[in-house]
């Protein structure tokens, strides 16, 4: 268990594939997708611009645009027995446990399923972006007791998304939040959930059954999950004043705090930095403005205390809290973003295949003698 024997925990820094997908600048802090800095892209482009981009490797024109937005709202419908299969569902059932069976029911009706070639990934790749959204309200929706909103025809994928989740067409400066969200979420490198999609295609298993595994990666809160555990703790400080006590408290407990530190920037997230500007004109705009100045004042205690700096995960938990994104959701709506990345890595993934196939250093017993069991 030790560097000279070459096991490196966590396989932090090891680098175990080639991507065109994303620059990931972690000593100086910047994030790209296929060239394009994310803030540029959280700033100009649309979610739909950005999924095409990650999917075909360029910008799309206008005409190609207009083409996959039509095919994305014409993909947005979820199968009947899916939405029968939520209503079987216990209530109080996680809604990422949720959509991690939605995603596998998903690929029992896709006529795609079995072929993994190119174009039928780059059709699936579609399909679930759209769908996920979908799954993920009509779930929600059902365990609250109301109906499923039907997908909108004519709003954008992150308008549609906050229109199903709530049965009210969404403010434009809703949408722009979300929208921008969606795609500062959508690609990430090797985080835990795309290598585990990558890991499961690689032995050429099917893109949903890839994209199942990443939602549960996705789940854990030291992934996805600490967007949740973030907006917690500002529920649980509940007053500005309350924080510098919380946070001495909380470190003299030894208490892990969410949403701090990252395993590979080491000089700021630069999503969290566009996201706190976001959260501030959200919040406010919401009348809520006391979950920002919270998370303002708990993001200055804990880096005078220990150094740390927010990651993704801090600001956007105000910013959705504050667009009325219920707490348990914010995992799902980061993989609603995710999908984009996810199957953007498979395509690659399943382009120039390698089964990934790493080694353990045994550290267990030596070889000893079994010991028949009236002997024991």
């Amino acid at each position: 268990m030790s560097e000279a024997s070459g096991l490196i925990r966590g396989l932090e820094g090891v680098i175990a594939a080639e991507t065109q997908l994303c620059d990931l600048d972690g000593v100086s802090g910047r994030l790209a997708y296929r060239g394009y800095d994310i803030a540029d892209l959280a700033r100009e482009a649309t979610f739909e611009d950005v999924a095409y981009l990650l999917w075909h490797g360029a910008p799309p024109t206008r005409a190609e645009l207009g083409r996959q937005e039509a095919e994305l709202i014409a993909a947005r419908p979820i199968p009947d027995a899916l939405i029968a299969a939520y209503r079987l569902f216990p209530k109080a059932v996680d809604p990422m446990r949720a959509l991690q069976a939605g995603a596998a029911m998903l690929g029992m009706t896709d006529p795609d399923t079995a072929d993994n070639s190119r174009a039928a990934n780059l059709r699936k790749a579609l399909r679930l972006t759209a769908q996920f959204a979908t799954a993920i309200c009509a779930h929600h929706r059902i365990r609250s007791g109301k109906e499923p909103v039907a997908p909108s025809k004519d709003l954008s994928h992150a308008g549609n998304f906050l229109y199903m989740l709530t049965g009210e067409r969404p403010s434009p400066v809703n949408t722009k939040a979300f929208d921008a969200s969606l795609t500062l979420y959508a690609e990430h490198e090797l985080n835990a959930s795309t290598f585990t999609t990558r890991v499961i295609a690689a032995t050429l298993s099917d893109m949903h059954s890839a994209v199942a595994g990443g939602v549960a990666a996705l789940k854990g809160t030291l992934h996805g999950g600490a967007g949740e555990a973030v907006m917690r703790t500002l529920m649980e400080v509940g007053e500005v004043a309350r924080v510098d006590v919380f946070v001495d408290q909380a470190l003299a407990a030894k208490r892990r705090l969410m949403g701090f530190g990252h395993r590979v920037y080491k000089a700021g997230d630069p999503r969290a930095t566009i996201l706190r500007g976001m959260a501030e004109q959200a919040c406010r705009q919401s009348s809520q403005p006391k979950w920002y100045d919270i998370a303002v004042r708990l993001h200055e205690k804990v880096n005078a205390a220990k150094g740390l700096i927010p990651n993704v995960d801090f600001y956007s938990a105000p910013l959705f809290y504050s667009i009325g994104i219920p707490v348990d959701l914010f995992t799902p709506v980061i993989a609603a973003g995710r999908i984009a990345g996810w199957t953007a890595n498979l395509i690659e993934q399943y382009d120039d295949n390698r089964l990934i196939r790493p080694r353990a250093e045994y550290v267990g017993p030596k070889r000893r003698p079994w010991v028949p069991l009236e002997k024991r």
